[in-house]
């Protein structure tokens, strides 16, 4: 096991690594666990399909805030100078972030169809098979576990194929639906999850392609919500009734836009976490790190919203074992630490990268190595839009019902607390890097 990262000589530099590979690791486990629990708890206000509202409605009141959140971040912890330079200087990365948002966009209004048709408990895991998607593309595209030992490789392939092994169970239990009844829809809604599923692996490509360019995540994730919130504007518009019938939902429910603008910004700190982790551990054990979201999506969907509560056992033991099957994949792919022949791997991509868009190769691994770069002074313009961005949820807040859903307070209380306490544990941790 590596206690540092390897030293890459290319064209008579060698870069010293900035910090070492096994906290590294570390640091992309905490981003990952962080991951999983935000993007569980993101998918909850979803659940406000089952009031009548349009899955278009719902993805494009989501991904406001999305938007309105993604211009937030950044800016409160890096200010939008940096986030300008760092565009600047990887122009070539905005196309791919762009198409990247798009994915997802896509992706996410698939998973409003499936929490409709066979529920957030079963949903939530099938769509995170995207585990699957996204190793075949690191493996193919950034070679990544080349140079890995045996154990190494064991451990992600044994969790790839558990990663396969739960979804089979998922979708088997989905298909007989909940309670013993069948699903009026369970083909439409394990399609949709599946989709997405795709959707979302492929969607990691320009993920991993900006960090061996040595991106930082802040910038690469404002330029990707300019994707994501044009590509749910056209499907909103296109597929769901045109400009007037969106908008004429929308107002008639009013009370309801606070909770999905919530749902935004709580998936966007989750994103966030993921991107950190898939930029220090790889599309590979980053991304199936991150999955065990399908954990706190299944306690939100089963604790809060009682959506087993009528399940037979027949049904309960397949979504239970299909959760911890899934849970065991993502812990095996994990906890593969980088040898250093892999690290060394990693560094030939970065150089590769480096040559073929003319990029600072010592300046870009140090970064890839959790270098801090300079940052740049906040603007007067910084605050105005940490403020706007403010404003709209207060003012969305004031308008906030409580939804008609049967939801359990006491287990949305605890689960509240857990998604706290992982948030000033991750933010510390990547505090340490001054968010690079």
């Amino acid at each position: 096991m590596p206690t540092t990262t390897a030293q890459t000589a290319t064209a008579g530099t060698v870069t010293p690594p900035a910090r070492p590979a096994i906290a590294l690791h570390r640091l992309g486990v905490i981003a990952g666990l962080t991951a999983g629990v935000w993007l569980g708890a993101a998918e909850a206000p979803t659940k406000l399909v089952t009031t009548g509202l349009s899955p278009f409605t719902i993805s494009l009141c989501m991904v406001a805030g999305v938007f309105t959140a993604r211009w937030t971040v950044p800016t409160l912890l890096k200010g939008t100078g940096f986030v300008a330079d760092d565009l600047r200087s990887k122009p070539h990365l905005i196309v791919w972030a762009l198409l990247a948002g798009a994915l997802w966009a896509v992706a996410n209004t698939l998973t409003v169809y499936a929490i409709r048709d066979v529920g957030l408990a079963i949903a939530f895991p099938l769509w995170n098979a995207n585990a699957l998607i996204g190793l075949f593309w690191a493996r193919i595209l950034f070679r990544e576990l080349a140079g890995a030992g045996r154990l190494v490789v064991a451990r992600v392939l044994l969790g790839a194929l558990a990663t396969v092994v739960a979804a089979v169970l998922l979708g088997f239990s989905s298909m007989h639906g909940t309670g013993g009844v069948a699903a009026p829809h369970a083909v439409q809604g394990v399609l949709a999850a599946v989709g997405a599923s795709l959707m979302w692996g492929t969607m990691y490509v320009p993920y991993r392609k900006a960090y061996l360019s040595g991106m930082n995540p802040l910038s690469f994730v404002t330029a990707f919500t300019v994707g994501e919130l044009v590509t749910v504007v056209t499907l909103a518009f296109a597929l769901g009734g045109g400009p007037g019938a969106i908008l004429h939902e929308m107002r008639l429910a009013r009370g309801a836009l606070f909770w999905l603008f919530l749902g935004g910004f709580v998936w966007v700190i989750g994103d966030l976490f993921q991107q950190y982790a898939a930029k220090y551990l790889g599309i590979g054990r980053g991304i199936p790190l991150s999955n065990t979201n399908q954990l706190w999506g299944l306690c939100w969907g089963a604790l809060v919203f009682g959506e087993l509560a009528g399940a037979d056992w027949t049904h309960k033991i397949l979504v239970i074992a299909g959760s911890l099957t899934m849970v065991m994949g993502a812990a095996l792919i994990s906890s593969a630490v980088a040898g250093n022949d892999e690290q060394r791997s990693r560094d030939l991509a970065i150089v590769r990268e480096c040559e073929r868009y003319g990029l600072d190769q010592e300046r870009t691994l140090a970064a890839m190595d959790g270098a801090s770069l300079p940052g740049r002074p906040r603007r007067w313009w910084d605050y105005l839009i940490v403020a706007t961005a403010t404003a709209v949820f207060v003012w969305l807040g004031l308008q906030a019902t409580r939804p008609a859903l049967a939801m359990n307070l006491g287990w949305t209380a605890v689960l509240g607390a857990v998604l706290l306490i992982s948030l000033i544990v991750g933010g510390m941790a990547l505090r340490r890097t001054r968010f690079s």
